[in-house]
């Protein structure tokens, strides 16, 4: 295998935005903002009871609500039928549920643990872990401007002074999973007085040493500049399209082994375009007669196999 490198330069993107705060920070109406300033249509999904709603008039959006259960594949769905539509904006307010809402993944690695690990919550991970990781892939790979709002707490811990127990505010904490800023172009931390922001994660430097300050329609334009101030991205429509097989498989629960090992494949780089479209229709049929409780479509048969060749 040989490598082959090139002048790093950046690329048109999409945005990947965090917005954390405890209640009444202002967590929504600061995510309708910047999505104004970046442009296009928004589409909202909202885990709070229809609580956007009172922003309608203000703001130009769409809504859809989500209702318990908070699963991973339920975000998913609701993300890719707002890709779907063509939303050039998707507001996720809030995936603070996925994590810890009525059927988010602690609740299910509570019940994964009961179920098969005699109460043992360490090895129940290991179910509840992929499909959690798969939430976050969707998010990273969607062709929309992704905006997630979190719930954050007041972090505290408990140090010795003086020869006494004392506990410290270390600062807030968003209710997610730990590392989920790591995936972010941008977090912005929003506080309860005064609605203003700081940034504790940014990769534009547009906030850089900056002061805080209050969230506006010019924030998301200035995001907006930055993401059109880059280089014209050149896209590979094959690439584009394995992406998006790997993507259904992950939903499908569909490992690439199994793939590979039907169509006769060393890796599924080997698959033609034609055959991609073909694998990808057969896990849209998988993942249609999951939603629906049926028996999965297995992805071929060995003798559709020699009439229906997807190598390269």
């Amino acid at each position: 295998m040989s490598f082959e490198f090139k002048k790093a330069a950046r690329t048109l993107a999409r945005l990947r935005l965090g917005i954390t705060g405890p209640s009444g920070a202002g967590k929504t109406t600061a995510a309708l903002k910047i999505a104004q300033g970046l442009g296009g249509r928004t589409a909202l999904i909202d885990t709070e009871r229809r609580s956007a709603n009172l922003y309608g008039e203000a703001y130009d959006f769409d809504a859809t609500e989500l209702a318990p259960p908070y699963t991973p594949e339920r975000y998913i769905e609701a993300v890719h039928a707002a890709e779907q539509a063509g939303y050039k904006n998707i507001i996720v307010d809030s995936i603070t549920h996925e994590w810890n809402g009525v059927g988010g993944c602690l609740q299910i690695v509570d019940q994964v643990a009961n179920a098969s690990f005699r109460g043992n919550t360490w090895p129940a991970w290991s179910e509840v872990t992929p499909r959690h990781q798969k939430f976050i892939d969707v998010l990273l790979a969607s062709p929309s401007n992704i905006i997630i709002t979190m719930r954050s707490k007041t972090e505290t811990a408990q140090v010795q002074e003086g020869g006494k127990a004392k506990v410290v505010k270390l600062g807030m904490k968003a209710e997610q999973r730990d590392g989920i800023e790591y995936e972010m172009t941008v977090v912005l931390d929003l506080m309860r007085n005064g609605h203003f922001a700081t940034s504790s994660k940014d990769r534009t430097g547009l906030f850089e040493g900056k002061d805080a300050q209050p969230v506006t329609v010019e924030t998301g334009e200035m995001l907006r500049a930055w993401l059109e101030s880059a280089q014209p991205e050149q896209r590979d429509p094959y690439q584009d399209k394995l992406q998006l097989v790997r993507i259904k498989m992950a939903e499908a629960n569909v490992s690439e082994q199994s793939i590979l090992d039907v169509y006769g494949l060393e890796q599924l780089e080997g698959a033609n375009d034609e055959g991609l479209t073909k694998i990808s229709n057969r896990l849209d049929a998988t993942i249609k007669r999951r939603k629906e409780g049926a028996k999965p479509v297995a992805p071929a048969s060995a003798n559709d196999q020699l009439h229906d060749p997807v190598a390269a």
